[in-house]
């Protein structure tokens, strides 16, 4: 894994974190009392990664997804409602005989848009759900042999309903290993939600939001964030912790190499929304299960301990047996060189 030593300039860094303060300002004047998860988006979104939300109905992911949209100018947002008759073609575009050039013409779907809404993934067949890794892991579509590629930026935020699995197709470990994060709204506080009825009495805060960026600077924000540094003692952490995860009896089948991957940009991205050129070891355990927690197979032993416990507490569980296999770097002094210091 190469970790860059570079760091950006003080100005670089204070237009990328003026960016993404914007961004979340105005993102949060819609989606109350989520700042956190907000900034998780964001991340996803300065790593060109894409976002797993695994919550129950009426918690704001739509709303989110479209507020992101319209607050960058210039992009354009689509919205694919998953459903069991739904095909690849719905999704990627299809070639449309055209009778007067007599020729076939390239009919783009949904697919090609900077947001992407995917609602309820798991209501779309296999077939469906696989015509989105091409795009999601390769940034291109191939149909009939034509590869084109999508728009860029490119962020995929797809939803799924935990609560109910009649006529659902669970997503494969292959495919949810494409997702940059895993995370969920939840509901909101007796306040925020008195703040959510008093904002919508009249129209919806989203008739009202306007950009407050454009796509060149999302691109400054996505090149900000690769240049945030990573110690090389937190980098090897975040190999050992990944490793952590094959090797602990919780689990049938650890994260792969795309977990280290993912983590290494997750953090770096998580530091420059929070206003740092730099990563801190609080940052790696902040993220430790977004990114890697849907990454892994556990066991039927865990599943059933998670069915008692809850999902919550049995991925708790997992993270302390992974940190206490992968300790977080310490700092290591030397006793013997001060000692011969001391006359």
């Amino acid at each position: 894994m190469a970790i860059r030593s570079e760091q950006p300039t003080a100005s670089d860094l204070a237009i990328a974190v003026d960016i993404a303060d914007r961004l979340l300002a105005n993102i949060e004047s819609v989606v109350q009392g989520k700042r956190e998860e907000i900034r998780l988006v964001l991340t996803a979104l300065a790593c060109n990664g894409h976002v797993l939300f695994e919550d129950v109905p009426g918690t704001a992911k739509t709303v989110l997804a479209r507020a992101v949209s319209q607050s960058i100018d210039g992009v354009v947002g689509t919205r694919i409602q998953c459903t069991p008759d739904l095909q690849p073609t719905d999704v990627t575009g299809l070639a449309v005989y055209d009778q007067r050039t007599r020729d076939f013409e390239f009919r783009q779907g949904p697919i090609f848009a900077n947001i992407v809404l995917v609602d309820e993934i798991n209501r779309a067949m296999p077939k469906t759900q696989s015509a989105l890794l091409e795009a999601m892991a390769e940034r291109q579509v191939t149909v009939d042999g034509v590869t084109r590629a999508v728009p860029h930026p490119f962020l995929l935020l797809a939803t799924e309903n935990p609560i109910e699995y009649e006529g659902t197709f669970p997503l494969p470990e292959a495919q949810l290993d494409r997702f940059f994060l895993r995370t969920s709204l939840g509901y909101p506080t007796a306040e925020e939600e008195m703040s959510v009825i008093d904002d919508q009495r009249v129209v919806h805060p989203l008739e009202s939001l306007r950009a407050v960026t454009s796509i060149s600077e999302i691109e400054v924000l996505q090149r900000a964030a690769t240049d945030v540094y990573v110690d090389p003692l937190i980098g090897r952490w975040i190999v050992d912790l990944v490793r952590s995860t094959r090797e602990i009896a919780a689990t049938s089948v650890g994260a792969s190499v795309r977990g280290s991957l993912a983590l290494e940009r997750a953090v770096r991205g998580w530091a420059l929304v929070h206003g740092r050129n730099y990563v801190v070891p609080t940052d790696v355990e902040l993220l430790f299960l977004p990114v890697l927690g849907h990454r892994v197979v556990f066991t039927p032993s865990k599943f059933a301990e998670a069915r008692q416990i809850g999902m919550a507490a049995s991925l708790s569980a997992f993270e302390d047996e992974c940190m206490a296999l992968a300790p977080p770097p310490a700092l290591v002094f030397d006793d013997s060189a001060l000692a011969a210091e001391v006359p």
